[in-house]
């Protein structure tokens, strides 16, 4: 048998085969952002820390705003495996993964600060990570594209009553067709690149997104209202075919994971300088009537959605009932965020 295995040695030396190990793989990685968001630049630095620290093994080539397909086509293909990877914002993902809607509930993280102490709890991230290889992927960590505020093309919008009869652009999400259904405004469904189009033309009055994405896509020219609402944290859910991920060493594995921490350092501190710089520009310009919440319209909002609350902690239902998830186990998810909240809000 030593023979045999140092016979086919020799013929792979001259034959020019490499071993696995020396295998080099290209990985597709898409987005649904634009090339020049935070996001993707902070993806720009992921891709360069693995092809670095995997001594070129592994590269990446990155697809912004949608060059692979939507959102939904995008998991599909992660969960196929014709797509390596993808950051896909919570909304989507929620009609694959139903417990992340609860990312989305409106009005549920007090501050961002707060988002990001509980996201990056262990006890949290084992919970949510968990749910994923049975889906077909694995859950890397977070991408993001900002707090979500709303720009629209009739009035300024400071409280619940404002938003009545308003068709509102939402992202094809339970949680945000239920958030403004409840607010009394008529949600509609609509594809990302289709936005700026519809305003224009009158087909809706306004979209609900980051102000930060909303001057990106330069709806902010068709939309002379905006209101800072922060009131949903858009996280985005780095994913990878379950099948690549368990392909990679402990090594390479280790690596995903430390480019993913940076990524989303570098995502967070690019999108608050670009919003930042972004906010003073729209109102250097005047063009655009920007609108910040007070603690009490805030409030006023809060109360006005909680059935939204209630009716997904129901759907979503528990944490399983599982001895490694300690006190947690069997808890609704919602009441384990909501601790978590507590936990860090102080």
């Amino acid at each position: 048998m030593k023979k045999i295995a140092s016979v086919i040695a020799t013929c792979c030396i001259l034959l020019g085969v490499a071993g696995p190990a020396a295998a080099k793989m290209n990985l597709k990685y898409g987005f649904i952002a634009p090339p020049t968001h935070p996001e993707v630049k902070a993806g720009e630095a992921f891709a360069a820390y693995v092809k670095d620290k995997t001594k070129g093994e592994i590269t990446i080539d990155l697809f912004p705003l949608g060059q692979l397909g939507s959102e939904r086509s995008m998991v599909e293909q992660v969960q196929s495996g014709t797509l390596d990877m993808m950051d896909c914002t919570t909304a989507v993902l929620s009609n694959f993964v139903p417990q992340v809607a609860l990312f989305d509930l409106p009005f549920l993280w007090p501050s961002r600060e707060v988002a990001y102490s509980v996201l990056a709890d262990a006890e949290f991230f084992k919970m949510y990570g968990d749910i994923f290889p049975d889906k077909g992927m694995m859950f890397l960590g977070y991408g993001e594209n900002e707090m979500r505020d709303l720009t629209n093309t009739k009035r300024e919008v400071r409280k619940p009553e404002d938003v009545k009869g308003l068709k509102i652009r939402v992202i094809e999400s339970p949680v945000f067709l239920e958030t403004w259904r409840t607010l009394g405004a008529s949600p509609v469904p609509m594809p990302f690149p289709e936005v700026y189009n519809a305003l224009q033309q009158g087909v809706i009055d306004a979209q609900e997104n980051p102000i930060l994405t909303s001057a990106l896509m330069k709806f902010t020219e068709v939309c002379p209202y905006a209101t800072i609402t922060n009131y949903s944290l858009t996280e985005t859910i780095r994913l990878m075919n379950i099948d690549l991920w368990k392909s990679l060493t402990p090594e390479q594995q280790q690596i995903f994971r430390e480019a993913s921490e940076l990524m989303i350092k570098l995502n967070r501190e690019g999108g608050m300088k670009m919003l930042a710089e972004i906010t003073a520009k729209l109102e250097a310009e005047g063009k655009v009537k920007i609108v910040r919440l007070s603690k009490e319209e805030r409030d006023a909002f809060h109360q006005a959605v909680k059935p939204v609350h209630a009716k997904f902690e129901k759907e979503v239902g528990n944490i399983p009932n599982k001895p490694e998830y300690g006190r947690f186990a069997g808890m609704s998810y919602l009441q384990m965020i909501q601790e978590k909240i507590t936990q860090y809000n102080k």
